[in-house]
This record gives structure tokens, C-alpha cells and sequence, in this order.
């Protein structure tokens, strides 16, 4: 069945994203994509020289969705740096756990593309070690914060990696436990704690 749509490459991605949804990442092919789309697979190709190409395109769409929330709490200069910090995460742990629990089909599908993408992924925490980084430097500079290591990229890792249960994929089945919301409290205060002092 032919479209008179434009192909474009975010028509592409979209059209993936549902065929990845309905068939997991084992059993979709391009082919299917482009069925979906109406057109050939080679049209598809024009646009994504390999599957692995398009496989990682999505995945980059998908973390970019997050990274870009993330952004805008980075930006708001109104909030004192521990404040940023605190809504950071809060918009992270939400954010992965809203994708998780809303679409566990999709999710399940994405860590499998996480693992095949480990540029995209590396990619995707460089960006979000640079957020914590700048908030970081930027609360040091106003004194809102202390940096307990010298190195400002150092301490935003660790913060980074403290916080690795709310946020790494390998930990969303305990992220709809009994008690998480209070876990996850815990642990940004303690990590904010030891940033004043």
C-alpha cells in the first residue's frame, strides 16, 4: 500500500518505535518498517544505510527525549544549585520510570538496543555527567556548594553513579517497589549532604 506522505527520517523513527513495540527488538526487521510505512525497504534504507544505522538512531531519539527535560532544569539559573540537583534527578527517576511502567514493551525492547549501542548509551551518560558537571561548577562558584574532589567532572561521575538505582535500566523492576520513592529521597539527600559540607 503506497503513502503519498513524505518519508523522512522522523517518520522513519516513529513508525520503528511502533514496530519495535509490537515485535521486540529480536523479530523486527526493516522490512517491517517499511510495510508499516507503506513503501519499499530500500526507501528506508536511503534514509538509514544499515538496520544496526536505524537501531541506533532510535535509541538516540529515545534517550534524547530524556536529555532534553534534563536540560531545561540544568538552565534554570532562578534555582539554587542543591535545588537543581534535587530536581534533576527527580525528573530523571521519573522520566525512566514513566517509561518503564507506561510502555514495559517498548521498554524491554530498548534495553536490548542499549546493549547493542554503546556509543549511543556513552553518548547519553557523557551528556548527563555534563549536566551534574555544570550544576556543580556553578554552585561551587556561588557558593552554594562544595566539591568534596577537586575535579568538578569527577564528582559529577560519582554523583552520577551514587545514584545509578533510579536511573540505570538494570534497576526498573525496583522501581514500582514499596518504599522507592522514600530509597530515592535517602540517597539525593545524602548525595546533597555531602556536596555542602
Amino acid at each position: 500500500m503506497a503513502t503519498t506522505e513524505t518519508l523522512t527520517a522522523e517518520r522513519i523513527l516513529a513508525t520503528t518505535e511502533d514496530v519495535l513495540r509490537r515485535h521486540g527488538a529480536a523479530k523486527a526487521t526493516v522490512v517491517d518498517v517499511a510495510r508499516a510505512l507503506g513503501v519499499s525497504h530500500a526507501a528506508v534504507y536511503r534514509h538509514f544505510r544499515t538496520k544496526a544505522a536505524l537501531r541506533e538512531a532510535v535509541t538516540k531519539r529515545w534517550l534524547d527525549r530524556t536529555t532534553a527535560e534534563l536540560k531545561l532544569v540544568v538552565e534554570d539559573r532562578s534555582v539554587p544549585a542543591d535545588e537543581r540537583l534535587r530536581g534533576w534527578f527527580a525528573v530523571l527517576f521519573a522520566a525512566k520510570r514513566k517509561k518503564a511502567g507506561d510502555d514495559p514493551e517498548l521498554f524491554a525492547t530498548y534495553e536490548v538496543l542499549l546493549g547493542e549501542n554503546s556509543g549511543v548509551v556513552e553518548e547519553h551518560i557523557t551528556d548527563l555527567v555534563g549536566h551534574l558537571r555544570l550544576i556543580v561548577e556553578e554552585g561551587v562558584a556561588q557558593g552554594e556548594l562544595t566539591s568534596p574532589v577537586a575535579d568538578p567532572e569527577l564528582t559529577a561521575r560519582a554523583v552520577f553513579d551514587a545514584t545509578g538505582r533510579f536511573h540505570d535500566p538494570c534497576y526498573s523492576r525496583e522501581w514500582f517497589k514499596p518504599g522507592i520513592d522514600e530509597a530515592f529521597t535517602a540517597v539525593v539527600e545524602l548525595t546533597l549532604a555531602a556536596l555542602r559540607t
